[in-house]
């Protein structure tokens, strides 16, 4: 049985509201997943570079809370 990691990449809008997006590898397949509209796709490659671009484009949410 394949294992399942799952990560997130979090980005805050101007608003400070906070958007997240679930990227979750079974095997080598990766799916990533908006916690904020539900916007899903499968990711074969670069999942977290598409999850920061969906959360730029769709949400506005470019600030990184792990950079100080």
């Amino acid at each position: 049985m394949p294992q399942i990691d799952t990560s997130k990449v979090s980005r805050w809008d101007r608003h400070g509201r906070q958007h997240v997006v679930h990227v979750q590898r079974t095997g080598v397949q990766r799916t990533i997943e908006c916690g904020t509209c539900g916007w899903r796709r499968g990711a074969q490659f670069l999942p977290w570079l598409k999850a920061q671009e969906h959360l730029a484009e769709a949400h506005q949410a470019t600030v990184d809370p792990t950079e100080a």
